[in-house]
C-alpha cells in the first residue's frame, strides 16, 4: 500500500530514541521529510546521521524543550523554515520511565506530578498549538498523539493522570480542527521493546533473582500475543495514521500493545 506519504514533511518530537525514532524512521522510509526534536544535541545528531544513511530521506534535528513555550515556538518556526511548511506532528516526547515501580500516593509529590505532565500533556498542547495554524491554512494535517495504555490500567497514579489528559486533548482537537482537514489521533502503546529493553530486563532479572528469559514473559504475560511489540510495529500504525489514508478517523484512540486481556474498549 501506497501511504502517500512522499514529500509530506513532519515533526516528531522525542524522536532522537525509543518510540518516537521508530516513528521518524518509519515516515522516512515512506518518503517523509522528518524533522527530529529532542533536547539531547549529541543524541540527535547520532539519530539524523543514522536515518539520513538509512533511508536516503531528509532528516534534520533540532534542538527543543516541549516543556517550555518559547522553545517550541522556535521549534516549529525552524521546521517551517527548512522545510517550507509542515504537514504531520507525531507527539512522542516525555518524562523517561524509570527502573523502579511507579510511586504511590505518599511519594507523588507536586513536583513529581508537575514536571511530568508539563511535558507530555502540556508539551503536547504546546506543540499542537503552533503546528495547527500552518495546517489549517493549507486546509490539511494529521496530529498523532502517542499516549499509552496506563490511560486503560491503574497502578500508576501520575502515568494515568498524564495518558488520559492526553486523550481528552486529543478529542478535543478533532472536533476543532477536523474542519479544516485536521485529523487528531492518540495511540496507546503498551510495553514496547526499544533500545533500552534489554538493560531494563537485565536490572530487573538481576534485582529479583530471576532469568532475563522468566522477566520478558513476565512483561508479556497480558498480552494477547504473547510477546513484547516491537517500537517498529508501533511505528507502523503510526505511519498509516499520518498518511492521507487515515481520513476517516479522527479523535478516536488506536491501542497497539498486542492486545490487553479481559476489558472490553469501545
Amino acid at each position: 500500500m501506497d501511504l502517500e506519504l512522499k514529500g509530506k514533511r513532519a515533526l516528531v518530537t522525542g524522536g532522537s530514541r525509543g518510540i518516537g525514532l521508530a516513528i521518524a524512521r518509519e515516515l522516512a522510509r515512506e518518503g517523509a521529510r522528518v524533522a527530529l526534536a529532542a533536547r539531547d544535541q549529541a543524541a540527535l545528531d547520532q539519530a539524523v546521521a543514522a536515518l539520513a544513511a538509512e533511508t536516503g530521506a531528509e532528516v534534520i534535528g533540532i534542538s527543543a524543550d516541549t516543556g517550555d513555550d518559547a522553545s517550541v515556538k522556535r521549534l516549529v518556526e525552524t521546521v517551517v523554515e527548512r522545510l517550507g511548511g509542515l504537514d504531520i506532528l507525531v507527539n512522542s516526547a516525555a518524562m523517561p520511565a524509570g527502573l523502579a515501580p511507579p510511586p504511590k500516593l505518599a511519594e507523588v509529590t507536586n513536583e513529581r506530578f508537575w514536571d511530568d505532565v508539563n511535558i507530555k500533556v502540556m508539551g503536547y498542547l504546546r506543540c499542537a498549538r503552533e503546528a495547527a495554524p500552518h495546517m489549517v491554512a493549507q486546509g490539511w494535517g494529521r496530529i498523532i498523539n502517542v499516549s499509552g495504555l496506563n490511560a486503560r490500567l491503574a497502578g500508576s497514579i501520575i502515568g494515568s493522570v498524564r495518558n488520559v489528559s492526553v486523550a481528552a486533548l486529543t478529542k478535543n482537537l478533532a472536533d476543532e480542527l477536523g474542519p479544516s482537514g485536521v485529523n487528531v489521533t492518540v495511540v496507546h502503546p503498551g510495553v514496547t521493546r526499544t533500545e533500552r529493553t534489554a538493560g531494563l530486563i537485565a536490572s530487573r532479572a538481576a534485582a529479583g533473582g530471576h532469568s532475563e528469559e522468566e522477566v520478558e514473559r513476565r512483561m508479556a504475560a497480558n498480552t494477547v500475543i504473547g510477546r513484547l511489540v516491537d517500537a517498529e510495529e508501533v511505528a507502523y500504525v503510526v505511519a498509516f495514521l499520518a498518511s492521507p489514508k487515515s481520513v476517516s478517523i479522527t479523535g478516536d484512540a488506536i491501542a497497539c500493545g498486542g492486545g490487553s486481556r479481559g476489558a472490553i474498549h469501545y
